[in-house]
């Protein structure tokens, strides 16, 4: 189950939720998760292994699997953007370790 993180961009003060944990957003909605929190190449690029998935008949297991990753990619694009994590500490030392990140 996914878990949420506040995240806040230093210099613009701007506020987003990073998530952790297994995405059942991404489960059953697929590249329209990335499309809709405004990732459009991350959405292009899952949109493209849609594709792939649909024509060779192995959609299922590539969306359950891509499910389990999907969330760690997504708050890791966070931090690579320039987001820092705000929240409670124990949130964040939990963030950290499932993400694999140091803070």
């Amino acid at each position: 189950m996914a878990k949420s993180i506040r995240m806040r961009h230093p210099t613009t003060g701007i506020v987003k939720r990073g998530y952790y944990g297994f995405s059942w957003t991404y489960l059953f909605f697929g590249f329209w998760v990335p499309l809709l929190r405004g990732h459009y190449s991350m959405a292009l690029v899952h949109f493209a292994i849609w594709i792939f998935g649909v024509v060779t008949l192995t959609w299922l297991p590539v969306q359950i699997m891509l499910a389990f990753f999907f969330n760690k990619f997504y708050t890791r694009r966070l931090l690579e953007d320039g987001y820092r994590f705000f929240d409670d500490m124990f949130k964040v030392n939990e963030a950290c370790e499932e993400i694999g990140v140091e803070q």
